[in-house]
């Protein structure tokens, strides 16, 4: 297999990988670009010196990328918004916005994670909540770390599913937000 050829079968291998692990950092719509610039720039390179790890090279090589896209973009908007008269008011109405919004999700996310079984409520909590670990938290509830492990991806499943469903049907019946648990019953 020559070098081009063993170059390329790589990149197409981790390409998926490369996207999901760009979208971490830069906006959905520039994902593609980042990581297209990821080949071109990793190719260039291997012709000029011979890369050991092209996968490691590749996946340092998008981190960069991304990280330099996110400084170019806070750069070029951050003089502009120093010289806005109307940003004191406009981020005060915003935070308040933001403020309201994120107490909303925060209090669906308590109606999730109260239709949780209880060991699997208290492995979730204790995990994306406290920050423990899994062994820590196997310890703690004396399981074993592949119980606390399903238990985890469980709990985070069945939350996502939950405010996915509440945040799609309050916005095709407007009147369920006030009250999604009490409808949800009345509908059963």
């Amino acid at each position: 297999m020559t070098k081009k050829v063993k170059f390329t079968s790589t990149f197409v291998d981790i390409s998926k990988q490369l996207k999901r692990f760009v979208s971490r950092i830069v906006q959905p719509d520039d994902v593609e670009d980042i990581v297209q610039e990821t080949f071109v720039k990793s190719y260039e390179a291997d012709l000029k010196q011979d890369i050991q790890f092209t996968r490691s090279y590749m996946l340092k090589t998008a981190k960069h990328l991304a990280l330099n896209h996110i400084a170019k973009w806070d750069n070029k908007f951050n003089d502009s918004l120093e010289n806005d008269n109307e940003l004191p008011v406009l981020l005060k109405s915003m935070k308040l916005e933001d403020e309201y919004t994120s107490k909303e999700r925060f209090l669906l996310f308590c109606r999730a994670t109260e239709q949780l079984s209880s060991s699997i409520r208290k492995c979730f909590i204790l995990k994306k909540v406290y920050g423990m670990s899994q062994k820590e938290i196997a310890d703690q509830m004396q399981l074993s770390q592949s119980t606390v492990e399903k238990h985890i991806a469980k709990g985070l499943l069945q939350t996502m599913l939950y405010m996915r469903d509440h945040e799609q049907s309050s916005q095709t019946h407007p009147k369920a937000q006030a009250h999604p648990i009490s409808v949800k019953r009345v509908a059963e």
